[in-house]
């Protein structure tokens, strides 16, 4: 087996660096020639880097669409499944370049809004100032959008950040210890929508996204629960209180 893999990675180096273009990302390179396989093209290699690195990944999308900022005339609804890109629940993250009236179109990335550019990359580092006009997401943003929607997936990254300690009660995590939101995504939509769309991104990332034990995970979700149920039995009141 490590003969065949010595051989193969032989191949694929010689096949990646043969075609590899200037001012190819140095990190993404040392990246690939790290790894088990080594990808044997640009894409392939990129795409590795950012699967390896959810948390930059997210830390990046979110910057670029600070960067973009909310589109004129946008704002945060929920949808019946008839419109394209409107999200039918709360629980995915909005996303206004993702609607048709909003789209920018080919070329620019449907997550945050900004240029793609050559390989899925998020920079001109090739200096043409042109967009890869065959590409609609960023790298970086494939993986945080596959961190925002499915943070479980990622849990050795998010539990490696917290030094395998849980987050509500300090203890070492167990290996059945799970993706919690600290601000639950119901209160999101329901005391936060207001927010701009880029501060909104951050209740799906990682500033919101913690690891902790089972048992304390269930006890909070009875918690949670309980103050919906609350919340729902206690309508709001526009009369002036008395007293």
């Amino acid at each position: 087996m490590s003969g065949w893999r010595d051989e193969r990675n032989e191949k694929a180096r010689a096949r990646l660096e043969r075609r590899l273009s200037e001012h190819f990302p140095a990190c993404v390179l040392s990246h690939a020639h790290r790894q088990p396989l080594i990808p044997p093209t640009q894409r392939r290699a990129i795409e590795s880097y950012w699967r390896h690195r959810p948390l930059l990944a997210d830390r990046l999308a979110r910057a670029l669409a600070a960067k973009s900022g909310q589109p004129a005339g946008w704002q945060w609804r929920l949808g019946s499944g008839k419109e394209e890109g409107v999200p039918m629940s709360f629980r995915a993250p909005p996303s206004p370049y993702r609607e048709p009236a909003f789209s920018l179109g080919p070329g620019h990335c449907c997550v945050c809004g900004q240029p793609v550019y050559r390989l899925g990359w998020h920079r001109d580092l090739w200096g043409d100032g042109t967009s890869n006009k065959n590409a609609t997401w960023h790298a970086a943003c494939v993986v945080a959008w596959q961190l925002w929607t499915a943070p479980a997936d990622h849990v050795r990254a998010l539990k490696l950040r917290q030094n395998r300690k849980c987050a509500t009660t300090g203890r070492r995590l167990l290996r059945t210890a799970e993706v919690d939101h600290r601000v639950p995504l119901f209160a999101v939509w329901s005391q936060h929508r207001v927010k701009s769309w880029p501060d909104l991104l951050a209740f799906w990332g990682v500033p919101n996204l913690q690891v902790i034990n089972r048992a304390a995970h269930v006890e909070k979700c009875a918690v949670e629960a309980a103050q919906r149920s609350e919340r729902r039995r206690v309508p709001p009141s526009d009369e002036p209180a008395h007293g």
